[in-house]
């Protein structure tokens, strides 16, 4: 189809959609454009819409624009765009702001990071302003009042998450029973830095198919916003999936992982201290200055870090969202470790285990969360007081009514009280006053709580277990969908058990060693070198602890 451009008399649509991009679902591109159409204020009709295909055109019979998606292969749920002229040459007489597309369930699904984080969010009259303004739609009071109440249900799935920062940290790892798998799986931290698990799926591989109808259940149940933090490791199918599915939230690499891809493709073990300072420097003049360290030694692993991986994607002070001090994927890896036995299990073993731990988890938790005395959590308690100490002494001036200056230390600051940052960037990125604002805030005569991040207080760490975790019914007791029902499933195919002991332990990741028990070659134990020994054991002919394993 010949290419159509913008000319006096046709426009745009200002999209970036274009022949070949391919969605999740269909769902995903109907939202996609209704987003389109509200911003723009025009509207489309549908020619033909199937399972498997979507034609929709200008309402203006007369107008150029149109757009044909199906599915790529007919038993996938992705959909591709085959055909799209993006420019209309309708007249502007049929933009209309109270346009179809303005549905209400469009309108939640747009409104509903508003309600994320705080106890209330905006009535109907908030979310009828907001369309107005946000999307240039005029809706009715009604219609606004559905959208509220679309977005609440769209929130409640996972309320927890409400009152944790919106970082989320995504791996897999291999199951060892009969028909093996992979179980991703996707958590947060709660305001105590505790693992919060938000999601768990068994696949048959960790593989672009398995990442895509993973991360798109996980959408059903936290929001797509700029605010979402993504960290996960650098497989591609990873990193390719979240691009598509999660187009407002930033994704970001595990610092771990890179370091381990470091070690391993240059043999530059120690290099780590500089880039471990440069992955956590606050401040891009202090990244510089280790950055150069290391191109000085290891220009390779210089031009690796810049161009292969980019800034944006390890360093804390690049990152463009907010990832906190939330730097690698450990919070994934300790529940990994959690189920290190249970891995052994069969699938339905294996969710039962996860349930029950979870729901004593959220139990204990609970009881923890209600007797904590103090405004913060215990963590954030342990951060905060040390620099209260570190304050005594510092010298500071008020520049105006919500500016000081810091003087002391190692490094000067200059805070705002009022938006909460402060130049040493530690304010900004943690969202826990450092040094400098603790002097400030002592010096205003207010209280350092009241700079604190409402992620890292009591109130939210009880929120967020608030709600109780009940065991699976029993099966006679389960409403099965005749859908599910009528499905037939073949379990995976079994492949020829190989000879000798199965292997119950992973193969170490990229760059990863582990270490070897030392043993002592006059007693035999292990944890010693024959030269330290104590033992008056001659030799190891004889002793019991020859035959100790490692």
């Amino acid at each position: 189809m010949p290419t159509i451009e913008a000319s006096d008399s046709t426009f745009s649509d200002g999209s970036d959609l274009h022949e070949g991009k391919y969605f999740n679902t269909k769902k995903d591109l109907k939202r996609k454009l209704s987003d389109i159409d509200m911003k723009g204020n025009f509207e489309f009709r549908t020619r033909k819409s199937n399972r498997s295909l979507w034609v929709i055109e200008c309402i203006d019979p007369n107008c150029s624009w149109r757009l044909h998606a199906s599915k790529i292969v007919p038993e996938s749920t992705k959909f591709v765009i085959r055909k799209y002229v993006g420019v209309h040459s309708c007249s502007l007489l049929n933009r209309n702001a109270n346009h179809r597309q303005a549905t209400y369930v469009v309108i939640g699904e747009q409104v509903a990071p508003q309600y994320v984080g705080v106890e209330k969010g905006p009535g109907p009259k908030g979310v009828h302003t907001f369309a107005r303004t946000e999307l240039g739609a005029q809706i009715s009071y009604y219609k606004a009042w559905r959208g509220r109440k679309h977005a609440h249900t769209l929130i409640r799935a996972i309320r927890g998450f409400r009152y944790m920062r919106k970082v989320v940290g995504i791996d897999g790892t291999f199951l060892k029973g009969q028909y093996r798998g992979v179980l991703l799986v996707a958590t947060a931290q709660d305001s105590n830095g505790q693992c919060y698990p938000l999601a768990w799926g068994i696949v048959d591989s960790e593989n672009e198919d398995a990442w895509s109808w993973f991360l798109t259940q996980l959408k059903e149940i936290i929001c797509d916003t700029d605010e979402l933090a993504l960290i996960s490791d650098r497989a591609p199918s990873i990193k390719k999936v979240i691009s598509t599915v999660f187009e407002k939230a930033h994704h970001g690499a595990c610092a771990w992982h890179v370091a381990q891809n470091i070690k391993n493709k240059f043999k530059c073990a120690d290099i780590m201290g500089s880039y471990w300072s440069a992955v956590n420097a606050y401040r891009c003049e202090d990244f510089t200055g280790y950055m150069i360290e290391i191109s000085n030694r290891y220009p390779r692993v210089a031009e690796y870090l810049e161009n292969e991986v980019g800034f944006e994607k390890w360093s804390r002070c690049h990152y463009p969202g907010l990832r906190y001090n939330i730097t690698t994927t450990n919070m994934v890896e300790s529940l990994n470790s959690m189920l290190v036995n249970a891995r052994d299990f069969p699938y339905v073993a294996l969710l039962d285990v996860i349930q029950e731990k979870m729901s004593k988890w959220w139990n204990d938790r609970r009881i923890v969360a209600t007797a904590i005395t103090t405004p913060l959590t215990p963590s954030r308690e342990s951060e905060l007081r040390p620099r209260f100490a570190q304050s005594n002494g510092r010298h500071t001036s008020q520049l105006n009514p919500i500016t000081y200056h810091v003087k002391g230390g190692e490094l000067e600051g200059v805070v705002d009280i009022f938006n909460k940052t402060c130049t040493c960037k530690e304010f900004d990125i943690d969202k826990l006053p450092c040094v400098h604002a603790v002097a400030a805030a002592h010096h205003a005569q207010v209280s350092v709580y009241s700079l604190v991040s409402s992620y890292y207080t009591k109130e939210y760490y009880l929120l967020a277990y608030g709600e109780t975790i009940y065991p699976v019914r029993s099966q006679s007791q389960w409403d099965v969908p005749n859908e599910v029902v009528t499905r037939i499933v073949f379990p995976r195919e079994v492949k020829e058990k190989k000879r000798g002991r199965p292997k119950t332990s992973r193969f170490p990741s990229v760059g990863e060693f582990r270490k070897r028990k030392n043993r002592c070659g006059k007693c035999g134990a292990y944890g010693h070198y024959k030269k330290k020994c104590n033992s008056q054991t001659g030799s190891m002919e004889g002793n019991p602890l020859t035959n100790v394993p490692g």
